[in-house]
């Protein structure tokens, strides 16, 4: 058994080796546009990126937080709409054959095709956006969760069935827990794609958000508050990403993947 002091090394041996390995990144960056003099409108130094951006914040946080309510906001819709539906196609064969193709269709479809469309049909606002990002992010969830819910071993719920359990019971405590994993699954991948979608539905039509700063930036060839915008939206989508592992981490802290190799099971 180990001590409190190893336990909390082995913790935060993953977030002491991702900020060495940023930091590092970071350093050889600065250090090989230093050097030979790269102009600066071509690849900024990483201090200049970081000076812009703390010289024009003000701007930069009141499109965050458009573009960041957009992301939000799509990506709990395709939540809301994503679960229950993979539930019926999980457990209806009619169901599976009639939308599951339609769903699949519309992953196919290229969605910066279709966000011009959602501009003629919704005019210039929030609902474009928003839509584009709930389509982004709904195929990777339904497909998680159909899979999550396709994967519950039947014998498991006989035994349910046997013991006179209901039908909510049974989803409570033998199908959602053991669709979780998927299911989470689907849901980191739709958090990496939430802040994509959002900032190519502002580049499409826009006055406001990261994305317009980003079209705007580029147009003045100010490459240093391109990558400033860049560095925020990545740190935005990273800490959706990080929200859902974390969600992840306290629902099925049982599940494999969330200890690392060679480590003991809690308790041990």
């Amino acid at each position: 058994m180990r001590g409190a002091g190893g336990d909390l090394l082995v913790r935060l041996r993953r977030p002491l080796a991702a900020a060495a390995a940023f930091g590092f990144f970071f350093l050889a960056w600065e250090i090989s546009v230093r050097l030979p003099a790269v102009p600066d409108y071509l690849l900024p130094p990483p201090s200049l990126v970081a000076s812009e951006l703390a010289g024009r914040w003000p701007r930069v946080l009141d499109a965050a937080r458009v573009t960041g309510s957009e992301i939000l906001a799509g990506y709990v819709l395709a939540i809301l709409v994503s679960v229950p539906l993979a539930l019926l196609i999980a457990g209806s064969r009619l169901v599976e054959r009639t939308i599951y193709p339609l769903v699949v269709f519309l992953q196919i479809v290229p969605k910066i095709a279709i966000a011009p469309l959602f501009i003629i049909w919704f005019g210039f606002g929030f609902t474009p956006k928003l839509l584009l990002v709930f389509l982004l992010c709904f195929f990777p969830i339904v497909v998680g969760a159909v899979a999550g819910f396709k994967s519950v071993d039947p014998d498991v719920l006989d035994l349910g069935r046997s013991t006179g359990a209901s039908a909510w019971r049974l989803f409570t405590k033998i199908r959602l827990p053991q669709a979780l994993p998927e299911l989470f699954t689907g849901l980191k991948v739709g958090a990496a794609l939430a802040a994509t979608a959002a900032v190519v539905a502002e580049f499409v039509a826009s006055n406001r958000g990261l994305g317009y700063l980003l079209l705007e930036y580029n147009g003045n060839l100010e490459t240093a508050m391109v990558f400033a915008v860049i560095i925020v939206l990545s740190l935005m989508g990273l800490a959706l990403y990080g929200l859902v592992e974390l969600l992840e981490r306290l629902a099925i802290p049982w599940h494999a993947r969330q200890r690392g190799a060679g480590e003991p099971l809690p308790g041990a």
